[in-house]
């Protein structure tokens, strides 16, 4: 993979676990030569993977939605910052500059994220491999969840297979990897008369 898209949170979290995860992807990202594309910050998660990238040489693009530039703290030490006027347009960017994507943990706009490209991705309009660095097992409640959706009729489990699960980078990776996309059943449009 050239690039990925990570989804992280503007804080750092209570536990430096999270922290020092993200610094481990950054020097892993520099050292296979693999591009970041993320939302832009220099704080929080986003700013210490940024930053470790960055110490290794290598390349990180960030993109920001203009509503967002003001309130939130711009990285202005990466390779490049893209300015888009809206949020639709700054995920349909990242989606055409990453060959994957991966969370680790976050908040509401790391699961917004996330989740989106997993949608796409059932809807057979992404067939990118989506991976939750699972640090600390904080993802653990989630995947719970993904597992009762399965169970109770709400999600087919060849959709919740797209979701790669990993305490490590280097494992991460290597699913991400060798990852293919489910195949997508045709809907056929009918009208009711």
């Amino acid at each position: 993979m050239n690039r990925i898209a990570v989804f992280c949170g503007a804080s750092i979290g209570f536990n430096s676990v999270y922290k020092t995860e993200a610094e481990k992807v950054g020097a892993y990202f520099g050292k296979y030569n693999i591009g970041l594309v993320y939302g832009g910050g220099k704080i929080g998660m986003m700013g210490a993977l940024a930053d470790e990238l960055l110490k290794h040489n290598g390349e990180v693009i960030g993109i920001i939605p203009h509503l967002l530039k003001h309130e939130e703290v711009v990285h202005s030490d990466i390779t490049e910052v893209i300015v888009t006027k809206k949020m639709s347009t700054r995920k349909v960017k990242m989606s055409r500059l990453v060959d994957g994507y991966i969370a680790l943990a976050g908040g509401f706009g790391t699961l917004d994220e996330i989740f989106e490209v997993l949608t796409l991705g059932q809807l057979g309009i992404e067939g990118k491999p989506i991976g939750f660095l699972n640090t600390n097992n904080f993802f653990n409640p989630l995947l719970d969840q993904l597992d009762l959706m399965v169970k109770e009729g709400f999600l087919k489990q060849e959709n919740r297979n797209m979701v790669l699960v990993s305490d490590s980078i280097e494992d991460l990776i290597v699913q991400m990897n060798n990852y293919t996309a489910p195949k997508m059943t045709k809907i056929v449009n009918t009208v009711v008369k």
